[in-house]
């Protein structure tokens, strides 16, 4: 499947800013981007991967966590692209990706993503 930038751009945009209310009043110094595909150093496990959250989870940061770079979800466009079977279908990778990786970033392990549909 083909998608350009600015549209893969816009369904992430159109995910967070759906984002119930109660994740919204929880996010705190995140900055989520769009990238081609993972760096060398982001993929170092040869894993394919669709999105990546890299910080400190809410929960585990302490009275020390203070003027600190923003934590960073990278939502990887080529291999949603791979992996899409339609328009519809990539929209939907991309929500559950973005989701994944914001649930991530509030402390929430996979086991619990899976069993609320962010897995």
């Amino acid at each position: 499947m083909r998608g350009d930038l600015a549209a893969f751009e816009r369904i992430v945009d159109a995910v967070l800013d759906e984002l119930p209310e109660w994740v919204v009043e929880q996010i705190d110094n995140l900055h989520v981007v769009v990238q081609d595909r993972p760096t060398n150093q982001q993929a170092a496990n040869g894993e394919r991967l669709l999105g990546l959250y890299e910080g400190v989870m809410l929960k585990d940061r302490g009275m020390n966590y203070f003027a600190t770079a923003p934590d960073r979800i990278s939502i990887f466009r080529e291999e949603h692209l791979k992996t899409a079977r339609s328009a519809r279908h990539l929209a939907l990778q991309i929500r559950k990706t973005v989701l994944h990786e914001m649930g991530h970033h509030l402390g929430i392990d996979d086991e619990r993503l899976h069993e609320i549909g962010w897995g």
